[in-house]
């Protein structure tokens, strides 16, 4: 991608707005259109489930593309030594946890600048 001011000597690479890095290197949540976004702009609900008898963290909310919600799904079990999947609910794709991690979740995410509550009893 050319930056602004292409082939002269005031040439700028293309950063994004809100980690002010290269577009190839930005690591910002991207939605399904490819365009970054802010974690903050996202109202995230983690809530627990009982799923077949045992206690499922739901995280719901997040308007990241399926790459994005991989790359989180990934980065929440590693912090949380937990298994984990994708399911598709509706029309959003929610990430699932195995076991009730639910205010671990809430606070690795208020770390990462998303705006998560817990949800549910």
């Amino acid at each position: 991608m050319s930056g602004l001011f292409a082939g002269t000597s005031l040439e700028r690479p293309v950063t994004c707005e809100h980690c002010r890095k290269e577009v190839d290197a930005c690591v910002c949540p991207k939605d399904s259109a490819g365009n970054s976004i802010s974690p903050s702009a996202m109202r995230v609900r983690v809530r627990r489930e009982k799923r077949r008898g045992k206690w499922t963290t739901v995280v719901a909310g997040l308007t990241l593309d399926k790459a994005g919600c991989k790359a989180m799904l990934k980065e929440l079990r590693t912090h949380l030594g937990t298994g984990g999947g994708l399911s598709d609910a509706k029309d959003a794709t929610e990430l699932i946890l195995q076991g009730d991690h639910r205010e671990k979740t809430v606070t690795f995410l208020k770390e990462n600048g998303y705006d998560a509550k817990a949800a549910g009893g």
